[in-house]
């Protein structure tokens, strides 16, 4: 009878740890797909029909990454948004200036390329409106600008990689900078209307 017990408690304890080794098994990932965002207006001048171009409103167009939407301007100061674009300027949720757990670095690659942020990558943050995360002008970020064709155009290989406001992360690539993406913009061709894509991560991993 006392074999029996022992048999069963070892039984028992076989069975557990069975269990308990399954449970500790990696479930795998589902395969994160790109989405691709058209024309999202960057504070852009309107034409009102009387010949004199609406000005811009000075206001960024706040993005979230989770929602894939337009997050009002009323919420600028929450953690609700994670990029922000005005004209050519991109700013982040993230840093002394923003309420949010935001940064932001930019990898030189391919975005396919791209497959997990290092451990020790280190995310810039917004310190003030002329020290962002992501360096404006031409050709210190994400963009070049042409002078003799006054065209403003993204600089290959450049992907934006963010840290969101909410503390998970994305990677973004620029694609266009004109409405409806022409390949080689006219002098007519609507500027501050971006075109890119990307991928968030929901689960907080770095992993893409």
């Amino acid at each position: 009878m006392k074999n029996l017990i022992i048999h069963l408690y070892l039984s028992i304890c076989m069975v557990l740890a069975l269990v308990a080794c399954k449970n500790d098994e990696e479930t795998p990932e589902p395969p994160l797909s790109a989405i691709t965002v058209n024309n999202l207006a960057a504070d852009p001048t309107t034409n009102t029909g009387t010949g004199q171009p609406q000005p811009a409103t000075g206001k960024f167009t706040l993005y979230n990454f989770k929602n894939n939407a337009i997050v009002a301007n009323t919420d600028s100061a929450s953690n609700k948004w994670d990029i922000g674009f005005r004209g050519t300027t991109i700013i982040i949720n993230g840093g002394a200036i923003r309420s949010g757990q935001g940064g932001a670095y930019i990898y030189t690659g391919l975005f396919t390329e791209l497959t997990e942020i290092p451990d020790n990558q280190v995310f810039s943050t917004d310190q003030s409106p002329t020290q962002l995360a992501i360096p404006t002008g031409a050709g210190n970020g994400w963009y070049n600008y042409n002078p003799a064709t006054n065209w403003i155009s993204p600089i290959a290989g450049k992907i934006l990689v963010i840290k969101t406001g909410e503390g998970k992360y994305a990677k973004v690539e620029v694609l266009n900078y004109y409405k409806d993406s022409p390949s080689t913009p006219s002098p007519t061709a609507i500027s501050r209307h971006y075109s890119f894509r990307f991928i968030y991560q929901p689960n907080g991993s770095k992993r893409f």
